[in-house]
Order: structure tokens, then C-alpha cells, then sequence
């Protein structure tokens, strides 16, 4: 639940409407709206200091993104993390980071590479100072970093269009990961096969880093439901 204390970011250049969106749709994903929780207009109203209309706008366009659902006699909710919701998400996504990172071997030039071993350094920095919001912004950079390497319009749109769902998938694994090196030794063996130039490697190390990040998503699902 919101907490009483919680704000809004204000942007002076965004319409109210877009600020509630992204204020919901980011409790959403770290998870201070939990899966199921019904989502009360005017309770969430009071609480952002706000009309209902951009609340039930805002619910609106969560719908359409999944991460919220409409539930008869009951109204919104968090949408909850299902298995199959998991895997059919982080299975497009290791297909795309796939195919990113077959495409930046060729394409990485000496300052993306830079950036790469920056994103790992202070992911390393967060993890030893249990600063989560920080290891998710440079995982998220992390790959971000990789598929603009690509020079590919159509795969980084694809990419973007998962942001979203795959960053409320992101920080339960990163929440729940026993080992914050384990993350970054895979980013460390992934940047060094980019720097070979060999692409099934690292094609394949992408692809297996998504499907470690399924797995134990998938098995802290499964807990909570035992």
C-alpha cells in the first residue's frame, strides 16, 4: 500500500494526469503497490493530492499495459505475477538480448564499452552498500548500454516496449537473488565475450542471463504460493 508519506516527483513540464500515471505505474513496479491490491480512487485521490479523473485515467492506461486488471464486483487491482506471465515476458526478452548482444560485437564502439564496465563498477559499489534502487539503475543501464549498441531502431523499440514489465520482474530477482555477484560476474563474462567480438557467446550468455533471472523469479512465485 502507498504509504501516507509518499509524493509525487513533480515535473513542471508534464500534465498532472501524466504525473499520476507514472506515480502509480512506479509504485507498481517496486513493488509499493503489491500484486492484488485493489486500487481505491479516492483513497489513492487523498493520498497524491489529486482529483479522482487523473486516478481513473491513470488506472486506464495501467490496464492497457497489463499491470493492472479489472476484477467484476471488486474494480482494480495490481496485477499479480503469474508463472506463465514470467516466462512468456523473460522468454521474448532473452530472444532480444540475444540478438542485441550478436549485433553490439559488431557494432560496440570503445565508449559504449566504457559505459559497459562504468554500469558494472557501481553496480558493484550499490551492491555493497545493499543500495537497491541503485543496482536496478545500472542493471537497466546495463542493458540499455547493449541495445542502443545495436544501431537497431526496431529492436530498441521492442526492447522499450518491455521496460516496463520486465523491470517489475527485475527488481523481484534482483530483491531475491541470493548472490548480487552472481549478477555481476554474468555482466563481467557477457561484456568480455562483446570485447572478443564472438558472437555466439555472447549471444548466448545474454540469453542465459535473462533465464537465470526466470528461474528464480519463477521458484520465489512459487514460494509465496506454498
Amino acid at each position: 500500500m502507498l504509504e501516507d508519506t509518499y509524493n509525487m516527483k513533480i515535473n513542471e513540464y508534464l500534465p498532472l494526469r501524466d504525473i499520476v500515471f507514472q506515480t502509480l505505474r512506479n509504485a507498481i513496479i517496486i513493488g509499493e503497490l503489491q500484486p492484488g491490491e485493489r486500487l481505491m480512487e479516492t483513497q489513492l485521490a487523498e493520498k497524491l493530492g489529486v482529483s479522482r479523473t487523473p486516478i481513473r485515467e491513470a488506472i486506464r492506461k495501467l490496464e492497457l499495459e497489463g499491470l493492472v486488471i479489472m476484477v467484476p464486483r471488486k474494480g482494480a487491482q495490481v496485477a499479480q505475477f503469474t508463472e506463465k506471465d514470467i516466462q512468456d515476458v523473460l522468454e521474448v526478452r532473452a530472444a532480444l538480448e540475444s540478438l542485441a548482444a550478436k549485433l553490439a560485437c559488431k557494432r560496440m564502439d570503445d565508449r559504449s564499452f566504457l559505459k559497459l564496465q562504468l554500469a558494472i563498477a557501481e553496480y558493484s559499489y550499490a551492491a555493497k552498500n545493499k543500495d537497491l534502487e541503485m543496482m536496478i539503475e545500472k542493471d537497466v543501464e546495463f542493458h540499455d548500454i547493449i541495445c542502443n549498441a545495436t544501431q537497431n531502431d526496431k529492436l530498441i523499440q521492442l526492447f522499450n516496449n518491455l521496460k516496463e514489465q520486465v523491470n517489475r520482474y527485475r527488481i523481484t530477482y534482483l530483491k531475491n537473488v541470493e548472490d548480487s555477484e552472481t549478477v555481476e560476474a554474468e555482466h563481467l563474462a557477457i561484456l568480455e565475450a562483446l570485447k572478443n567480438k564472438d558472437e555466439d557467446v555472447a549471444s548466448l550468455l545474454a540469453s542465459k542471463h535473462i533465464h537465470t533471472q526466470c528461474d528464480t523469479i519463477t521458484d520465489f512465485v512459487k514460494g509465496k504460493c506454498q
